[in-house]
């Protein structure tokens, strides 16, 4: 059986890296991507659907199939509003995952990062935390949550601070072993590889995946 896959954030280093590969692999036959503006991607497999993600129950009966993969996310940079970046962060995915949730989509994959915490000092992490709380709790039978450290890949927005720690963490990763390994740093194709197979296991429950495991899926 072929699948249908959604894709929220298919624009960005990990959606894109995702989109790539499921629009190459048999196993779907369908992958809808939700944007903000038309990507430059054409493909037999792949729709678009121009939205506003404020408006995401106007658009609820398009939210059906396999999966859908959440790889929304900013920066306090792209976008300083408060509000604005909770929202791209936090409401969006949970919105998204509640529409699964009502349409019958059985997968759901979150993209969050590695100490991820509600509970957590650090504003980020906290977010982060929450997020992965309240989608858990939207009760979808399969929920896959990635928490990769630092990202490495080429961005459209090339960033000289991450060019610079993606250098050190060349350096750093070795260093990384036993229980710091969830630190190294991770290639975007390789995260989005672990989500395209752990797409395919239908095995129910919520999964946590941090950069040493998500290492390990082949």
């Amino acid at each position: 059986m072929a699948y249908k896959a959604i894709i929220a954030g298919a624009s960005g280093l990990i959606g894109s890296k995702l989109l790539e590969i499921l629009l190459q692999k048999a196993q779907y036959s369908e992958v809808l991507v939700l944007v903000r503006k038309e990507l430059p991607v054409s493909h037999p497999k792949l729709v678009q659907l121009v939205i506003n993600f404020d408006e995401l129950d106007k658009h609820a009966a398009a939210i059906t199939g396999h999966v859908v993969f959440s790889c929304l996310g900013t920066t306090k940079a792209q976008t300083p509003d408060k509000n604005e970046y909770r929202k791209i962060d936090h409401d969006y995915p949970v919105k998204l995952a509640q529409l699964a949730r009502q349409n019958g989509v059985k997968h759901f994959h979150l993209i969050s990062a590695v100490g991820a915490n509600e509970n957590s000092s650090n504003s980020y992490l906290k977010l982060k935390g929450e997020v992965e709380r309240d989608v858990e709790k939207v009760g979808l039978p399969v929920l896959h949550i990635y928490r990769p450290s630092m990202l490495v890949g080429e961005r459209k927005d090339r960033r000289i601070t991450e060019t610079i720690i993606n250098g050190l963490f060349k350096v750093i990763d070795p260093l990384l072993v036993g229980g710091f390994k969830k630190y190294q740093s991770i290639k975007a194709p390789q995260l989005a590889w672990a989500m395209f197979k752990k797409s395919l296991d239908d095995a129910e429950g919520t999964f946590i995946h941090t950069t040493d495991k998500i290492k390990l899926i082949k």
